[in-house]
């Protein structure tokens, strides 16, 4: 009981500390916001799908309503792009004579047909007693062309992979990258081969939904606030659950993303450009951000705030929250020092072996330079909901994402009214990131 009322009195701190400005950030719709984003009918917000559209035109509704505009380069909230994508087509295998059933046949390949007859695509064996997935991972990242057998006592996760491999995938240019197919077969010496198969690839529409508030007396300089509002869609079901809702990841980033823009929207003194922005395709590789950062000059970025994943505490307890490459800027030395005087506190990334600051939407501009930092406060090591039909609002605590809000937003003052600018991101030397 002592212990609940210490938390509750550091939250109500917090809460004080940041209301003493002009506006305040609305529980309630904080958790209105995410309960949209995450409801059954937004279907996981797959890339492509309906779901998608849905969750699209309520952020949308919500920019409008807050009095944002659109980004000087577009004409609406809608920063659209297209790219390719590519869905497996007819896949046959025959081995030694024998045909191989399509189920026994994975084919990771972004061209649009392969044609296969006993030439020169070289054979790799994985042998009884290896890792599979261990061998799978080094024949993927190896990027060569190559036919591999695979033992029938990896069925299991044979089936697994091949399940992942037939859905559709956004490419970035065709025909260019090395062919891979993977065959089960008990097949110990392989005398004749022949594979075909085909990839249906289109051009599909894309886009972020972005918004913006000008700066009073620096309109060139541009803070941003983002997350990405796409998920995996329909899974597998589970005890008749097949809906992966993406509550924490990341409905509840973009709720950020959106209540930050009514807050900044009332106060109404940034003198920084504010861009408030929901990425598309982060799930599959990024392509909602990679966009974004071609269409603005890196130079005139001050600063982003990427917010991913704050539905829950961080394994530092209540009222912190980490920041993946805080030492790659003062980004975070800043944040923290405008939180003094509040129980509020951010941590540096405890989770390195993950590499989190380069999976997620910060990392393309944090690539040119930009203080580009993710916020979260997720235990990625122990978070059973991730990537499930589990992730669901009620797995939430929507206190904690309130609070980070308003860290945030208290934290951000400086950066946005001018104040600090964090230092710039060195950028990578090739093979060292």
């Amino acid at each position: 009981m002592i212990k609940s009322l210490c938390v509750l009195f550091a939250s109500f701190f917090l809460y004080g500390c940041v209301v003493q400005r002009p506006s305040k950030i609305d529980s309630a719709d904080v958790e209105r916001i995410i309960r949209t984003l995450s409801a059954d009918d937004m279907q996981g917000r797959a890339t492509f799908s309906l779901g998608i559209e849905s969750a699209a035109k309520f952020i949308e509704k919500e920019f409008n309503r807050i009095g944002l505009q659109p980004l000087n380069t577009e004409k609406n909230f809608r920063q659209e792009f297209t790219m390719a994508t590519v869905k497996p087509g007819l896949q046959t295998a025959v081995i030694n004579g024998d045909s191989i059933p399509s189920e026994n046949i994975i084919v990771l390949s972004d061209q649009s047909q392969i044609d296969w007859s006993d030439n020169n695509v070289k054979v790799i064996y994985i042998k009884p007693g290896q890792s599979f997935f261990e061998q799978y991972r080094k024949i993927v990242q190896s990027e060569e062309t190559a036919l591999v057998l695979v033992g029938e006592q990896y069925a299991d996760a044979f089936k697994r992979l091949r399940e992942d491999s037939r859905s559709e995938r956004i490419i970035e240019k065709s025909d260019e990258k090395a062919a891979i197919v993977f065959v089960l077969t008990d097949t110990a010496q392989l005398s004749a081969y022949k594979i075909n198969a085909t990839n249906i690839i289109e051009n599909a529409p894309l886009f972020n939904i972005a918004g913006m508030i000008k700066g009073k007396s620096r309109p060139d300089e541009y803070v941003i606030f983002s997350g990405h509002y796409d998920h995996i869609g329909i899974l597998k079901a589970n005890e008749g659950d097949s809906i992966a809702n993406g509550a924490d990841d990341d409905a509840s980033g973009v709720t950020a993303v959106i209540s930050l823009a009514k807050y900044y929207k009332k106060l109404n003194s940034n003198e920084r450009t504010l861009i408030f922005v929901a990425f598309t395709a982060e799930e599959t590789g990024g392509f909602g951000s990679k966009h974004f950062s071609g269409k603005l000059d890196p130079d005139k970025m001050i600063a982003m705030f990427n917010i991913e994943m704050i539905g829950k505490d961080s394994k530092f307890g209540r009222n912190t929250a980490f920041i993946t490459g805080y030492e790659r800027s003062d980004f975070g030395e800043i944040l923290q020092r405008n939180l003094e005087g509040t129980a509020f506190k951010f941590y540096p990334d405890p989770y390195p072996e993950q590499n989190l600051f380069y999976r997620s939407d910060n990392a393309t501009l944090a690539l040119l330079g930009v203080p580009a930092h993710t916020i979260s406060t997720v235990q990625i090591d122990k978070d059973k909901f991730y990537h499930t039909v589990n992730d669901e609002f009620e797995t939430l605590d929507v206190n904690n994402i309130y609070s980070t809000i308003q860290a945030i937003a208290l934290s951000s003052k400086s950066i946005v009214d001018g104040t600090d600018t964090p230092k710039r991101i060195p950028k990578p030397q090739p093979g060292n990131k």
